[in-house]
């Protein structure tokens, strides 16, 4: 019991700070869901494109969200289905962290980042799941 009181909320912390840089600076974050968001569109046959502005308005959503959800998981209101939702919104950020395949012309330094994005989100994907 007095191990979740503290567990939880420090866990929150960074679902918290990523909504919070989410809707504070969401430049950066739709440059880094730009490809990804592309390639979903493409797979899913449309030739659509989302605007930037479009773009910009679901991540800010996103981050509010996430925000939100970690808010509640932190303090302990509804912590299992806080943290199932934290989850489920980390989820796509893991795919869309996919590191580059080796055939492509990414830099070394930028396939690491793009790795070690992909690690943290997955490994977030699962402490979400556990707390759930």
């Amino acid at each position: 019991m007095l191990l979740r009181r503290i567990a939880r909320p420090l866990l929150a912390t960074w679902f918290v700070t990523q909504g919070v840089d989410a809707v504070r600076g969401p430049a950066v974050h739709v440059a880094f869901a730009r490809p990804a968001v592309d390639t979903f569109m493409q797979q899913m046959g449309t030739d659509k494109r989302l605007s930037d502005a479009q773009l910009r308005s679901i991540v800010v959503a996103h981050g509010a969200v996430t925000a939100a959800a970690g808010l509640a998981l932190a303090v302990g209101r509804a912590p299992r289905t806080a943290a199932l939702l934290l989850a489920a919104l980390t989820a796509p950020l893991a795919a869309a962290s996919l590191p580059a395949r080796k055939g492509g012309k990414v830099p070394p330094e930028v396939r690491r980042e793009r790795r070690a994005r992909f690690v943290r989100n997955l490994a977030f994907t699962g402490a979400a799941l556990l707390a759930g």
